[in-house]
């Protein structure tokens, strides 16, 4: 049997990832309506309060490696040994600090049952570590389907846990197996998927050469976790463990919502950009062509998630989870334009300016903490809107970057993105007002959804947006003569 082309590796990498991404975002979404109908804001708020702790140590023991061997021209077994010890090296001994510091954890919360809980927990990335080197050979060989039944297999594994142990009383301790179980399945797996196995040769020589790239991803996913998870812990210091719950569920529907757009544009952006990057005009065109599709379909996703988010709250995991449907919807007016400042960001790294992107994320972080350090004592909701304020700000850094190398201006940017934003805005206005009379919360949820639907595509159908058709045409697979 002959091997696979890089071609055939690459179009069946992409056929496994699509259906494992959609099938993952089926199995977490099940999975978390049964968990948040069983469990209490508070149960969540507890391990929500721990995860930056586990997200920063995961960050360190992985290093970049896994990227870094992927873009190796040649990677041997010494260099596969070098991953594997370093990470488990230094998980070890990040596992033995933050089990001495969590009595200390649990004093800074002001919650003394999460000085065993961060000690359970924390054992999650002790295990990913053994995974690091066998998925660094996985991403390397093109083996998606592979890491797509891993993922598939802790999932269901995982998951059927955690309800077991949510529907038995087990609480936040339910949570935190769940996310062990889920990491033992992966790293396991990976074991099994994986030709390669270490050597007991301890030599840590290959990783100088990996350093070199992998130092600025490392960087850039601290800030980047730092970023979207600092809310967890200035409410857990200063809220209550309810709190932190309420935010951590209305954080995870604003992220599947843009998620899976920004997955969308990203999986095309970068490579297609990058293609064209000889030609700045053209680059410019298709940039710009990006930017419309992407606001076409961000705008009315996301506000049309804020709109129904008292609804979709209710239906889902009950009216116990009522206060975060309030939350949701200011996280989701920011969400709309995360998609589009990953457009940006994609065309920042298809030009090699990943250093811009480094510091970009960084100093983003750094005035969103600062914002919300200053801002906490003024309550939840000042504190948020400032924060999504901030990112919808940030895009202006993003084009500025842009605006560079594209020399594409503002005045064009804003002529592709505030149509889309204002007939959004607009759909929803209209679906509310119509939804108002109505008393059942499965009637106001239809109607909100049909109506805002109808007038967004109505009003671009009459004035003819050039993306709807475009994107009817794709759908009904007709080529567009006008391009």
């Amino acid at each position: 049997m002959t091997e696979p082309s890089l071609k055939e590796k690459t179009a069946r990498g992409l056929l496994w990832g699509g259906l494992s991404n959609g099938l993952q975002q089926g199995l977490n979404l099940l999975f978390g309506i049964l968990l948040a109908r069983m469990l209490t804001p508070a149960d969540y708020g507890m391990v929500g309060m721990l995860t930056i702790f586990s997200l920063i140590a995961g960050t360190l023991q992985e290093s970049g490696f896994i990227s870094a061997l992927a873009n190796r021209r040649e990677v041997s077994q010494r260099d596969y040994d070098a991953v594997f010890w370093f990470s488990a090296g230094v998980s070890l001994v990040l596992y033995v600090v933050l089990f001495f510091m969590s009595p200390l954890i649990a004093r800074f919360y002001g919650e003394p049952e999460l000085t065993p809980l961060a000690r359970y927990s924390f054992l999650g990335f002790l295990m990913a570590s053994l995974g690091t080197a066998p998925s660094a050979y996985l991403f390397r060989n093109l083996m998606v389907r592979q890491k797509a039944q891993a993922a598939v297999v802790a999932l269901v594994l995982s998951g059927t846990v955690g309800v077991a142990l949510a529907y038995n009383g087990f609480a936040y301790w339910g949570i935190a197996t769940q996310s062990l179980v889920y990491t033992a399945t992966v790293t396991a797996c990976y074991w099994i998927f994986s030709r390669w196995r270490p050597t007991l040769r301890v030599d840590f020589r290959p990783l100088c050469g990996l350093f070199a790239y992998s130092s600025r991803l490392i960087v850039t996913n601290l800030f980047t976790h730092v970023n979207n998870n600092f809310f967890s812990v200035i409410l857990g210091r200063f809220y209550t463990g309810a709190d932190v719950g309420n935010y951590n569920q209305a954080n995870k529907w604003n992220t599947m919502g843009h998620s899976l757009i920004s997955g969308m544009v990203g999986g095309v952006a970068q490579p297609v950009l990058a293609q064209v990057g000889d030609d700045a005009g053209r680059q410019a065109r298709v940039f710009r062509k990006m930017l419309r599709f992407t606001a076409f379909v961000s705008f009315p996703a996301m506000l049309g998630l804020s709109l129904v988010a008292p609804e979709l709250i209710t239906i889902a995991v009950t009216d116990k989870w009522a206060a975060s449907a309030d939350i949701l919807r200011l996280l989701c007016v920011g969400g709309a334009f995360v998609p589009v400042t990953t457009l940006y960001s994609n065309l920042i790294l298809s030009q090699g300016r990943s250093s811009w992107f480094m510091r970009s994320n960084i100093v983003q972080g750094l005035v969103q903490l600062a914002a919300a350090l200053l801002l906490y004592r003024f309550g939840l909701y000042v504190m948020f809107s400032v924060y999504v304020g901030i990112n919808i700000a940030w895009l202006l850094v993003w084009h500025t970057m842009a605006h560079r190398t594209l020399r594409l201006t503002l005045s064009c940017a804003m002529r592709d993105i505030l149509p889309f934003a204002a007939v959004a805005a607009g759909a929803m206005a209209v679906a509310h007002l119509a939804a108002a009379p109505l008393c059942s919360v499965y009637a106001v949820f239809a109607v909100k959804v049909v109506v805002a639907a109808a007038v967004y595509v109505g009003v671009m159908y009459l004035f003819g947006a050039a993306t709807l058709r475009e994107s009817m045409d794709y759908l009904f697979k007709k080529r567009n003569r006008h391009d």
